[in-house]
């Protein structure tokens, strides 16, 4: 015989730095008297919370699953969240979990899809795309926002590795320097002469992996520049 194993909603608010997956003081009485209810009678009942705009910015399902616990009991470790992290600062934890962020746990998510849906997916996906282009803006995400000086650093670390005087007196004897030998097109393809361990190689692999980060960096800043000024023409 079948039976309801639980409830669930959506809190569909304006994405942020962290997902909108938690229990409110309101799904936390209901779902305390859901679990009265039903756990007496040997069925576990779990409230399951949907985060849909985050979903769609992140091309992935954001959903969590997660039981009260009783209005009597208390946890021994202090600043404990319902995944079981540790979390010293109050705004950090309310901000991730709400008010009630003591009163309650988080269980393990799995989730599958079929064949036939996953098919359905696809093609609704690629038929589509325009409207998931338009529908987010992941330059404007804080936590994308918030990443930038790091990936900015990161690129400028690998240039300084660079051994600039060393590829300029190898340009000055006759020979091609490491920079006239970059491909124009895919700079990840590294065809170099000499014996593996060789200098050389090593000073073109520090100028590969300089260019592909600026590469891919810029890339994308085109490209969202790119959707931002389509949107700016389409809705204005």
């Amino acid at each position: 015989k079948e039976k309801f194993m639980g409830w669930y909603h959506s809190h569909p608010f304006d994405v942020g730095l962290h997902s909108h997956c938690f229990l409110s003081s309101t799904d936390l009485s209901t779902q305390l008297a859901w679990q009265r209810l039903d756990d007496a009678h040997g069925n576990p009942f779990l409230a399951i919370v949907v985060d849909p705009l985050r979903s769609l910015t992140k091309n992935k399902p954001e959903i969590k699953a997660f039981r009260v616990y009783p209005p009597e009991y208390s946890s021994p470790i202090a600043n404990q969240c319902p995944d079981g992290s540790i979390v010293e600062e109050e705004k950090e934890r309310l901000e991730k979990w709400g008010s009630c962020w003591n009163r309650y746990y988080a269980l393990k998510v799995e989730y599958f899809m079929s064949k036939s849906a996953r098919n359905i997916m696809t093609i609704l996906t690629q038929n589509f795309l325009w409207m998931r282009n338009l529908g987010s803006t992941p330059s404007l995400e804080p936590e994308n926002r918030q990443g930038h000086p790091s990936r900015v650093a990161a690129i400028a670390e690998n240039v300084k590795k660079i051994d600039i005087a060393s590829l300029v007196a190898s340009s000055g004897k006759g020979g091609n320097s490491s920079i006239d030998n970059l491909p124009s097109a895919h700079l990840s393809s590294v065809t170099s002469s000499g014996n593996p361990g060789s200098k050389g190689v090593e000073r073109n692999e520090s100028i590969y992996k300089a260019c592909d980060g600026v590469i891919e960096f810029a890339t994308e800043k085109v490209h969202e520049n790119i959707v931002q000024v389509v949107k700016k023409d389409i809705f204005s």
